[in-house]
């Protein structure tokens, strides 16, 4: 469902079509610093609870004077895109937080901010975690985003900000890692070959060990060569600032 009124456009998943309240107060709630506080950067993210729910919240910063009009009447805006794609990867079977809505705010023309909203997510580890905790199912966890990956590729789809912080995973009780993947406003859209596909783990540090079981599962998935993979996650990593080492 979506509405607009006073320069303000309300989309609900059609699951949480009671949460206009608590969408429309959320500019109040994030200047009472409400919840908790989970990133403070260029974008703002906190978890608040509403009606026994916690409920995740991306407050996207306010852009320049020129995109301000550019996302005003031209462009959709970073709520908008995370929203959609996170449709897109439910519908392809790659997990992402429960989708709740965006909601715009405008004055005029000119686009002012934008706040995009998920249930928050059971996934309590991200994949830096890897390198600072020990998980005895570390290969499991390689593995199941090795697969997620190739998922996403195989449909076209590449996350443009693949990094440490913005892969969720955990064991399920049975056994199985579930994967989550956010913070998608960036996706890049078309055909991926075994280049592209590999350079889309660049962002994502990694042993050389992590790589070959990387390369491994994502060549089993895609049908490509596992060495050639490995070989090209090596060398795409290789030109990142920040490698490894800063991790230890």
């Amino acid at each position: 469902m979506g509405s607009v009124w006073n320069h303000c456009t309300l989309v609900l998943h059609p699951s949480f079509q009671g949460l206009e309240a608590f969408m429309q107060s959320l500019p109040e709630r994030f200047e009472r610093g409400e919840g908790i506080l989970i990133h403070d950067g260029r974008n703002q993210l906190r978890r608040i609870p509403y009606q026994g729910t916690e409920y995740v919240v991306k407050s996207f910063r306010r852009p320049i004077f020129i995109n301000r009009w550019v996302y005003g009447t031209l462009r959709p805006s970073k709520a908008l895109r995370s929203y959609q794609n996170a449709l897109a990867l439910q519908r392809i079977g790659v997990g992402t937080p429960q989708p709740v809505g965006y909601m715009n705010l405008r004055s005029g023309v000119l686009f002012d901010r934008s706040y995009f909203v998920t249930v928050a997510s059971a996934c309590p580890y991200r994949y830096e975690d890897l390198f600072t905790q020990e998980f005895l199912y570390q290969e499991e966890v390689l593995r199941a985003i090795a697969r997620t990956t190739a998922r996403l590729h195989e449909h076209g789809m590449a996350h443009k900000d693949y990094g440490r912080a913005n892969i969720l995973f955990r064991q399920l009780p049975d056994g199985p890692v579930q994967i989550e993947i956010v913070d998608l406003n960036r996706m890049a859209l078309g055909p991926l070959d075994v280049k592209a596909g590999c350079k889309n783990f660049e962002r994502l540090p990694a042993t050389p060990e992590m790589h070959r079981v990387l390369a491994d599962e994502y060549a089993k998935a895609r049908g490509f060569d596992a060495r050639q993979c490995y070989e090209l996650m090596q060398a795409y990593r290789s030109v990142q600032p920040g490698k490894i080492d800063n991790l230890y």
